[in-house]
C-alpha cells in the first residue's frame, strides 16, 4: 500500500530516486547534472504537497520535472555559452557510488539525441512506453521504433554479448 500523499516524506522520495534520476541527467548528457539534480528536488519539494498518486505516479512525476528541466537547461546554455579560464582537466571525475555505469553511459553515446532519451527513459527511468510517448511528446508507435532502432544500434557495438541483452530487452517490450 503506498502512503497517503500528506504524509509523503520529502527526504524518503530525495532518497529513493535521486540516484536514479542523477543517473538520467549524466545518461543525458545534461549541462551541470548535480546542479539539475538539485533543481529537480527543489520543484518536487515545493509541488509534493499537491502531487497525488501511487509510487509509479510519483516516480513518473519526478522523472517529468527532470526531463523539463534538461530542456530549459540546454536552452538557457544555448543562449548564453560558458566560458572558462580554468584548464581541462586529463581524467574524468570519479563518480560517487551508484552514480551511473560509466560503460553504459559511453555505449549510449553513439545513439541520437532521441534515442538515448527513449532507451534512458525506458530501461534505466524504468517508465512504461505510454509514459516515454507522453513525456516525449511521440506517439507510442514511434517510441517503440526509436527504440527498435536504439537496441539495434547498442547491440552492434556491444558485439555479441550486446546482441543477446537487446534482443531480450526488445522482447520484453514488443
Amino acid at each position: 500500500m503506498t502512503k497517503p500523499v500528506s504524509r509523503r516524506d520529502a527526504g524518503d522520495v530525495y532518497r529513493s530516486l535521486a540516484p536514479a534520476v542523477l543517473g538520467y541527467l549524466r545518461a543525458e548528457r545534461a549541462p551541470d547534472p548535480d546542479d539539475l539534480l538539485g533543481e529537480v528536488f527543489l520543484h518536487v519539494v515545493k509541488a509534493l504537497p499537491r502531487f497525488r498518486g501511487d509510487d509509479a505516479a510519483l516516480r513518473r512525476w519526478v522523472f517529468t520535472i527532470a526531463h523539463h528541466r534538461i530542456v530549459d537547461a540546454r536552452r538557457r546554455s544555448s543562449r548564453r555559452p560558458r566560458t572558462t579560464d580554468a584548464p581541462v582537466p586529463d581524467a574524468a571525475a570519479t563518480e560517487p557510488a551508484g552514480a551511473g555505469d560509466p560503460d553504459l553511459i559511453d555505449a549510449l553515446a553513439c545513439l541520437t539525441a532521441e534515442q538515448r532519451e527513449v532507451v534512458v527513459l525506458r530501461f534505466v527511468v524504468d517508465l512504461p512506453i505510454e509514459a516515454v510517448a507522453k513525456m516525449t511528446r511521440r506517439s507510442p508507435g514511434a517510441v517503440k521504433s526509436l527504440q527498435h532502432r536504439a537496441l539495434d544500434a547498442l547491440a552492434e557495438q556491444l558485439g555479441p554479448a550486446g546482441i543477446d541483452g537487446a534482443r531480450l530487452a526488445q522482447s520484453r517490450t514488443a
